[in-house]
């Protein structure tokens, strides 16, 4: 097992951070996914053989790109796209909630 820390951009709240782990569980490999709203972090348990850039693609999909990674249209690209993630997320933590 090794563990991945990503800082990234883009991460606004618990709605963010539920869409970041419900998608990044999805990924062979990873056994856990931590989200830190105060520092920006996302920490990933992977197995050995897993590749950082694969996390690194997930989350640039979702919005979220590691920070600094990206710039211009692609980083407002990038916060379009984490407003929606955050939407579903947080539409996701209801449906839980409710549960």
């Amino acid at each position: 097992m090794k563990t991945i820390q990503i800082v990234i951009d883009n991460l606004k709240c618990g709605g963010c951070a539920g869409a970041i782990t419900k998608e990044l569980k999805h990924l062979p490999g990873i056994t856990s996914v931590e989200v830190n709203n105060q520092e920006d972090r996302v920490t990933i348990e992977t197995s050995d053989d897993f590749k950082k850039e694969t996390a690194l693609e997930k989350l640039l999909s979702l919005g979220y790109p590691e920070k600094g990674s990206v710039h211009g249209l692609q980083k407002l690209t990038a916060g379009a796209k984490s407003f929606v993630s955050c939407a579903i997320g947080r539409i996701d933590n209801l449906k839980t909630e409710q549960s």
